[in-house]
């Protein structure tokens, strides 16, 4: 009885510890699991988890003359990114790897003179993003002090309603090249400075990863 009681303690203290005062129980344990859930992409790599624009393909479809809603409303002219490289995120706050949004600021405020990120929020994948657009900027700057561009919420894949930004990622005749939708959410795309395609990483590629790191250098 003595031991349980020991154990019943370490368990509710260690639970006290990881709950977050801005998230949920689900959010706060997905946030401390989330380096043990990236280790599977380490130890299991999938093939098609980077996909690389190695011939260097021109997209039929200039990316500049895409247009998309920002959080707040406001538009957004893609012809503004030339020469940067850009890098499209699929989001969610309530999601295994909600602890992308980290590691995606460090990005951002490593490299932010080079390169553009957008984070796109999509409920597409078991409903893991349910906020509105108010309530994800909010979830965002508290627990992740998020600073780079976040878009209206969308769909990202594809079907009737699928954001056309995420229509000219997924077609290949459209950039070129590449028909991979988002396979969950916090896919990535980079776009070079001349607004060509260069690379798609899953989830499970992390965006401080040397493969990331090396697509926007």
């Amino acid at each position: 009885m003595k031991k349980f009681l020991i154990i019943l303690t370490v368990i509710i203290i260690a639970l006290f510890l990881i709950k977050r005062k801005d998230m949920t129980w689900r959010q706060s344990l997905l946030k401390t699991a989330y380096p043990l859930i990236m280790l599977k992409g380490k130890w299991f790599p999938d093939k098609k988890s980077i996909q690389i624009n190695s011939n260097h393909i021109q997209p039929p479809v200039s990316f500049y003359q895409l247009q998309a809603t920002a959080n707040n409303g406001s538009s957004i002219d893609f012809n503004a990114f030339k020469g940067k490289k850009i890098m499209i995120v699929n989001t969610a706050s309530d999601c295994g790897f909600t602890g992308q949004y980290d590691e995606l600021e460090k990005l951002h405020q490593q490299y932010k003179d080079k390169l553009v990120i957008l984070g796109f929020p999509a409920n597409d994948f078991k409903e893991q993003e349910k906020k509105d657009d108010n309530n994800i900027a909010a979830f965002c700057k508290i627990n992740y002090g998020i600073t780079f561009q976040l878009m209206q919420k969308s769909h990202v894949i594809k079907g009737e309603e699928q954001n056309l930004v995420f229509q000219w990622l997924t077609h290949a005749e459209q950039n070129g090249w590449c028909n991979q939708q988002p396979v969950w959410n916090f896919s990535k795309y980079v776009i070079n400075e001349e607004g060509v395609l260069t690379h798609f990483f899953s989830q499970m590629v992390s965006p401080l990863s040397k493969e990331v790191i090396s697509s926007i250098q």
